[in-house]
């Protein structure tokens, strides 16, 4: 088994290949194929499979997630969870995971450049239809939901073969 020091982990390989959760998430790789190894994102697996989501998700795209880890599903209120996972919560569910997901490729350099445009704030429009908007709290790309719940992203450019992912610590939430 390989190791890499903390450096590589955090910046990644030099074919762009990052460590989240414990695992190689690599470019060559889609959204779902890569997410299912990460330890981090098991919550967010298994709700985008009872979502009916997998295959949207493996398609083309270019999309880029907001995912949040196991740690931010975990500090919603207790019960939250596992009521959105029963069978008849099934759009509900759908509508908070798309609501984390945004069309095209928007890395980091992208976010922040579409920051600056902004004066501070970049509207994102999600594929719900609701809206994200991203912020600069110092050096650190953060989103805001229409609840007024903020997110930071904790690992950016996590590049895949339909898009891109930017873990992040809270689960952002749809004003419906």
């Amino acid at each position: 088994m390989l190791i890499l020091p903390a450096a590589v982990q955090a910046q990644g390989m030099s074919d762009g290949t990052k460590m989240v959760g414990g695992a190689a998430m690599y470019p060559t790789k889609d959204i779902i194929d890569n997410a299912v190894n990460s330890k981090d994102h098991t919550t967010l697996v298994a709700a985008v499979k009872a979502a009916g989501l997998v295959e949207t998700l493996k398609g083309k795209g270019p999309f880029t997630v907001f995912a949040p880890t196991n740690a931010a599903f975990a500090a919603l209120p207790a019960g939250t969870v596992d009521n959105l996972l029963k069978p008849e919560m099934k759009g509900a569910l759908a509508g908070v995971l798309t609501y984390h997901v945004v069309a095209g490729n928007l890395d980091a350099a992208a976010i922040v450049k579409a920051i600056k445009a902004g004066n501070g704030t970049a509207t994102l429009t999600t594929v719900n239809g609701g809206k994200l908007m991203a912020m600069m709290q110092g050096a650190n790309v953060v989103v805001k939901d229409e609840k007024g719940g903020v997110a930071t992203v904790t690992i950016a450019d996590v590049k895949q073969s339909n898009g891109v992912i930017h873990a992040i610590d809270h689960v952002l939430l749809p004003a419906k």
